[in-house]
């Protein structure tokens, strides 16, 4: 599909991709929501927790989180409330190990469990409640899951399932890995190494002798964390065989739904590997837009709603 022009306009002193990435997260003030949480059980033992907004229509959208997130962060609240205000029922679900409980097996989550995705969804069809409509919206690496996902199922994705929405998607995750690992990224990277980590050490208070976890206090990049803890916890060869084999971006070209993929131009973690604009403009099913401005996971707007809550509703109004 040809590629979108994008209306958003970040308020001036947001402009900067820096400041747009770390001004929701300390000054964004978003309501909290009433949610049921419910454990999905999985087929391997291990469980995946989910908040469902009160059930009152027949539009269901299920949301994904970010890197070290989880389903009450406020990007993931801002998007649920205004999606809650034009008829859409909202599924948060947490990845595993997310959910402020750790997860059961040594196995940890990462930026390519479309597995997972795959069971919520199913999970989702089966209610009783009978869903009509069913999107998919990630943030980030849930972002990358979701395309991922959609990719994988291609045309055999249940009809119920009508469309995906991926905001500042990491789809290439050697390049987007090797970009935050860079001199002015390294507040971030400190940031996410503190929570993984924090996840390892716990890991191995649960599963003691399993792991090594000698000079890891000195890891500092995801090449270094994803070579010696992600990989070889989730069946990979090493960080490049993860990096390869989780990234959405090979997969784009299968989506056989319409899908909307949103990346400013700014974003701090996102190198031009992660802007698949050859792809988009020859798939029939996969929108890329890019507007100038929003850094990762940012997209301000002057009023409570930000633009990519909007931005989002819009979209999924046309399926």
């Amino acid at each position: 599909m040809p590629l979108i022009p994008s209306n958003y306009h970040a308020p001036f002193p947001l402009r900067n991709g820096h400041l747009a990435t770390i001004y929701p997260t300390l000054f964004r003030r978003v309501a909290s929501l009433p949610v049921t949480r419910e454990r999905l059980e999985l087929p391997d033992g291990d469980f995946l927790d989910l908040d469902w907004s009160p059930r009152r229509h027949r539009s269901l959208a299920i949301i994904g989180h970010g890197l070290e997130g989880e389903s009450s962060a406020k990007y993931i609240r801002g998007m649920s409330l205004a999606l809650q205000k034009r008829a859409w029922d909202t599924l948060a679900w947490n990845c595993r190990g997310c959910s402020g409980e750790p997860n059961r097996l040594l196995r940890s989550y990462h930026s390519g469990v479309s597995g997972d995705l795959g069971h919520v969804v199913d999970h989702a069809i089966a209610q009783t409640h009978a869903y009509q409509k069913i999107a998919l919206i990630g943030f980030s690496l849930g972002g990358n899951i979701v395309l991922k996902y959609l990719g994988e199922q291609a045309s055999h994705l249940d009809p119920r399932v009508k469309g995906g929405v991926a905001f500042s998607t990491p789809c290439d995750l050697s390049s987007s890995s090797l970009r935050l690992g860079e001199w002015d990224n390294k507040i971030y990277m400190a940031r996410f190494m503190d929570g993984l980590k924090e996840k390892v050490i716990q890991k191995n208070k649960k599963f003691p002798g399993r792991l090594d976890l000698s000079g890891i206090q000195k890891i500092k990049t995801f090449a270094d964390f994803d070579d010696r803890f992600t990989a070889p916890l989730n069946g990979f060869a090493g960080a490049h065989d993860y990096w390869t084999r989780a990234s959405s971006k090979p997969l784009l070209s299968a989506i056989a739904i319409p899908t909307l993929m949103v990346q400013a131009l700014n974003d701090p973690f996102l190198p031009a590997a992660c802007f698949p604009r050859e792809i988009a403009e020859k798939s029939a099913f996969l929108s890329l837009e890019t507007p100038a401005h929003g850094g990762h996971v940012g997209f301000v707007s002057s009023g409570q709603e930000y633009w990519s809550e909007t931005r989002c509703a819009e979209f999924l109004n046309t399926l």
